[in-house]
This record gives structure tokens, sequence and C-alpha cells, in this order.
């Protein structure tokens, strides 16, 4: 195969932040096979290196990557055989772009992604993060992905069940090293729907804002085509779809993921803070904070330094009897006195006009202008609530 190496390029011409310094080599893979051969290229090299999809994902330092980046644009969806009755079972190519993907299976009348449209990025990062939306998650869906481990000659099939998804995470995200090559998903086929009702209906509704926006209540079906609609509606007017026009769409989408914390410390919020009780067998992050039930959340998260100083354990750990809570970081970010559009003086990041969970560039800003505005967030929250947010997107060469 020819080297196809590209034109200088820079992290912020590539990602949706549009931060992020030089690329000392940019390669490019539009079939499965080069995507094989330009990474054991560059295993074989000795030098650092990553992958990139859709960049919606990354926060950059400006210091950019002393490195090869394979940027992976493979193409490519396969109807797979032995699907079950009512299900199609897809595989599709990481470079796939996610939202194009997800507008093709609402017109083929497959659902289970419909909740995920407008989310940018690829196919291949959409595993790594395990991304979810308005009451879907890609876990529901997703059967397998193939692999390719760092060294490794082919790629591997690697189930569902072995990539520990959760809450934003995967055991991708925690540090495998290697690329996905394609990923395979089951949905569910809506042709005896669209045979009778002559359109494809879709799961239930299970989300409680989306049910709000379409005119339903939770539970009820409506057709996929409106809830991808509705969903894209949603996600513009809080500036998470990608616009050139609409400078609050220059982001990585939400930067914070919204905390789980144990239920005592949930309850040391106010009674208006929104919360969602877990399941017992959901593998999310927990927060590890402690708390008196007479103290202040700040109370707690003094408490939580002084044992983490007078202890070897780095994180205590939660009762597993203890139920877990999800907490909204929007809701922690605004009642902590951070108001959107909020920037820190002279700096040209800023949080979004129309939503606080996403930060913004507006206009040249510095992947430390960023990192200062997510720092003083955090610090807001923490100092108001005692509750730590952790950052959504990929760090590369940045540290909050």
């Amino acid at each position: 195969m020819s080297d196809p190496v590209s034109a200088p390029a820079s992290f912020a011409e590539l990602t949706t932040l549009r931060i992020g310094g030089p690329i000392a080599r940019l390669v490019t893979a539009t079939t499965q096979r080069d995507l094989v051969d330009l990474l054991h290229r560059a295993w074989d090299s000795g030098e650092d290196w990553m992958v990139l999809g859709g960049g919606s994902n990354l926060f950059v330092s400006d210091e950019g990557f002393d490195g090869t980046v394979v940027r992976i644009a493979t193409k490519g969806v396969e109807v797979l055989p032995d699907a079950a009755e009512g299900a199609v079972r897809l595989r599709v190519q990481a470079g796939e772009v996610w939202d194009e993907f997800v507008a093709w299976t609402v017109a083929q009348g497959y659902s289970g992604l419909e909740a995920l449209s407008g989310i940018p990025g690829s196919v291949g990062a959409a595993p790594v993060q395990n991304i979810g939306a308005y009451g879907q998650e890609l876990a529901e869906v997703l059967t397998a992905i193939w692999f390719l481990d760092e060294g490794a000659e082919v790629p591997r099939r690697m189930d569902a069940s072995e990539l520990e998804l959760g809450y934003r995470t995967s055991v991708l995200k925690q540090g495998l090293a290697g690329a996905v090559v394609s990923v395979e998903l089951e949905l569910h086929d809506t042709a005896a729907e669209r045979a009778v009702l002559g359109e494809a209906i879709g799961r239930p509704v299970a989300y409680a804002q989306l049910a709000g926006a379409l005119g339903v209540q939770p539970g009820d079906r409506v057709p996929v085509a409106k809830v991808r609609e509705t969903v894209l509606a949603l996600r513009a007017s809080k500036g998470m779809v990608l616009d050139p026009d609409d400078p609050d769409s220059v982001s990585a989408g939400s930067f914070f993921t919204n905390p789980i914390v144990t239920e005592r410390v949930a309850r040391t919020l106010p009674a208006d803070a929104p919360r969602w009780y877990l399941e017992p067998d959901e593998p999310d992050e927990v927060t590890p904070l402690s708390t008196l039930a007479s103290g202040s959340p700040l109370d707690a998260f003094l408490e939580l330094q002084a044992e983490l100083e007078a202890s070897d354990d780095q994180v205590p750990d939660a009762s597993p009897e203890e139920p877990l809570v999800k907490l909204s970081a929007a809701w922690l970010i605004e009642h902590s006195g951070v108001r959107r559009g909020f920037a820190l003086p002279g700096s040209r990041a800023a949080v979004s006009s129309k939503h606080t969970l996403a930060l913004t560039n507006r206009g040249g800003a510095t992947a430390e202008e960023l990192a200062q505005l997510a720092r003083y967030v955090q610090h807001r929250v923490q100092a108001e609530y005692g509750i730590v947010l952790h950052p959504e997107p990929v760090l590369v060469g940045v540290e909050l």
C-alpha cells in the first residue's frame, strides 16, 4: 500500500472543540486492511501512537502529539445472518459517521438507536464511551466488537460482556491498547409493525423529557422517525448538534459525567436536586464520598480528605448494600453559581449559553483556557456540594 500521510495537521482542525496542537504524523485508513497495516507500521516504529475517529470526544493539549495519529475513515454496513425473529444483526465499520449510520437504521425501520441521534463522532468510538442519551444506551444493543490488540496480527471478536460497559465507560476507555475495527449490533426490526400500521414503531420511550417532547407517556411506543426528529430538536436546543452557525456547538458535548454517589451523599443535597436510583447490578463508577448525618457536603468532603491523608487506601469502599444514585451534573454546576455563558476574565473558553454541561471554544481558545474553566467548575461544585465532577472527554496531554 502507498503511504497515506496527510498534509501537516493539528487537533484544532480535527476535533469538534477546535483545540489542540500539531500532529507529528497523520495517516488515514479508508479500508480495514489499511487500518491494520497502518497500525502495525505505527507499532513497529516504536513511536507514540493513537487512533482518531470523529474527534468529538477528545481534548488535546496545545503541545499536540509527537507521534503517529491513525485516523479511522473505514466505511461499510453489513447485515449478518442468523438474527433472532424480529431482530436484525449488523456489522458496522469503525469509521462510519455515527449519526449518518443512525439515520440509515431509522430509514430501514430498525429500532434501538433512534434516541442516540445527533451524537457526533464515529461508530468505532461509540463502545469506548458506551454512549447513551434519552433513555437509550449502546450497551442495550451492542453484541460484540472486532478489536485489534496492540501487536496482534489480526483483529479478534470481543463479546459485549467482555467490555465492562458502564456509565460512559468501558474496558476500552480504561486503557486496553489497540483499536476498534468494527462493531456488531442487534436492533429490533419493525417489519411486523410496518406491515400492519404502515410505519416503523420503535421501542418504548424510556426518558421522561423525551416522552414529554413527544406528547406521550413514558413506556409508550411511537414511530422511530418521530423519535429521531424530536431528539435532534432537543439536542439542538442545548447546542449539542454540530452546527457551523451555532458557537455553542464548538464543544466536546457533555464535558462532565453525571456523578454516581451513595444514597447517604445524595441525601445531603437539596430536595429539588434531580436524582435517579440505579439498579443494584448497574456497573457505574462511584464517586467516593463519605458524609456525616449532621454535617454539610463541604464538611463531608473535608472529612474525606482527612481520611485519605491518614490512610494507605486511595478510595474508601462503599457498602455494597447501600443504594447508588445518579445525580445531574448540570444541576450541580448551575446551583454552585456557574451560569450559562460564564467565562473567566479574558478567556476565550466559556460555558455554553444553552447548557451548563458543555464547555465551549468561543474562538481561538487554547487548551489551557478550557482546562482552567473546567477546573473552576470542578472547584465550585466541590466547594458547594463536596462532589467531584469527572470529565467525559478523553484527555491527551491535559490534566484537570
